[in-house]
């Protein structure tokens, strides 16, 4: 945890088109507040200048005063839907920024957590345990077989909020898959270490989709794929859009598979940050906008009243080699043989606190087991 000698760049690289790229959640004009995420605007996003891609046209040349450590932001990815279908939030992530503002702690919640996910009122839902990635789900529905991400990140925040003890994030961002792809497409691919071998579920060598059984046409079961596979090597690589965003969703032959694969998103959003860094984006405005703007509708971020751009001049003390990567560690959760879902590992509830107490560095050097140490 020693902090870098090098020369600091600002963090907004990896907590926005990364804080997108990969993961990251809310607006619509979205504050999280509380164990509420309230609607701050009547009107469109675009209006208010708050979506990335469309920062406000009066973005500050001086970090705003109330952009300050302590800090939490949540995140979230989802995979494309329409508004006629549930989201689920395939990743969770939270940054925590100390204080200090000179360091970021990253970790993941597992999509598959067994937890209390609170009443809704906006959808009727009484509340109950489930999976923790369906609780965009129970949140999203507006009538009419409709559903808004924005609204069902408002019960994924209030959720996490109740899991970790977390009273208020400062910013958030939702990421479609579809529009993370993009970013990095605009890009021109990502660099990052691939730490084991890892082979897709999804995609042949040539990145074409795998064929299907054919009595799995209906999507009705758990394995339909056949055929040659995409293999990740061990090794540093430097990855085309398709293949960066193929090797993170990977999860089903890894030894510990999701847990696995939400180190593996960290480790591509540190990536990004350095290719971003590496390009002069974060020092450009017009090479910003137009990144994130290849994310279009896809990318979602509220900064709580502030434009990226303020946010990337109240985080440039930070430097994509300060972000330490935790893992929390977990097991399956059964009710006699029928599995339920994950449970945290003893410790995290510990951890959790020293989040709210940001004392995260000091609870690490006590229990170093908590650190991704391949990130």
């Amino acid at each position: 945890m020693a902090k870098s000698a090098k020369r600091r760049a600002p963090l907004w690289a990896r907590l926005s088109a990364i804080f997108g790229a990969v993961l990251m959640v809310t607006s619509g004009g979205v504050l999280v507040t509380g164990s509420t995420l309230i609607s701050k605007y009547t009107g469109s996003i675009e209006a208010d200048g708050s979506l990335i891609g469309a920062p406000a046209a009066g973005a500050t040349k001086a970090a705003p005063a109330d952009i300050k450590g302590p800090m939490n932001i949540l995140m979230a990815g989802i995979d494309p839907r329409n508004d006629h279908t549930a989201p689920l939030s395939d990743s969770i992530i939270v940054a925590h920024i100390p204080a200090s503002m000179d360091q970021v702690y990253m970790f993941s919640i597992p999509r598959d957590l067994y937890v209390d996910i609170p009443a809704f009122s906006k959808t009727g839902f009484g509340g109950g345990k489930s999976k923790i990635n369906a609780a965009m789900s129970y949140g999203s529905s507006v009538g009419n077989g409709k559903h808004d991400v924005k609204q069902g990140f408002q019960l994924l925040a209030a959720t996490v909020e109740q899991l970790t003890g977390i009273k208020e994030f400062q910013a958030g961002a939702i990421i479609n898959f579809g529009g993370f792809k993009n970013i990095v497409e605009a890009l021109g691919g990502v660099t990052m270490k691939i730490d084991m071998v890892v082979k897709s579920e999804h995609l042949q060598p040539n990145g074409k989709p795998r064929p299907r059984r054919p009595e799995c046409a209906k999507n009705n079961c758990d394995h339909p794929y056949i055929g040659p596979q995409k293999t990740y090597k061990p090794g540093t690589y430097h990855l085309e859009a398709w293949e960066a965003l193929d090797y993170v969703r990977q999860r089903y032959g890894l030894p510990h598979s999701d847990y696995d694969r939400q180190r593996h998103q960290q480790q591509f959003i540190k990536a990004m940050a350095k290719e971003v860094m590496s390009k002069g984006v974060i020092t450009s405005p017009t090479k910003m906008t137009k990144i994130l703007g290849a994310a279009g509708n896809a990318l979602t971020f509220d900064g709580n009243g502030h434009s990226v751009l303020d946010w990337g001049l109240a985080l440039k003390g930070l430097d994509t080699d300060s972000m330490v990567s935790i893992k929390l560690s977990g097991g399956g959760l059964y009710d006699g043989p029928k599995y339920l879902g994950e449970k945290l590992a003893t410790g995290s509830d510990d951890f959790f606190e020293a989040v709210k107490q940001d004392k995260i560095q000091e609870f690490l050097l006590a229990h170093p087991e908590f650190v991704n140490k391949n990130s």
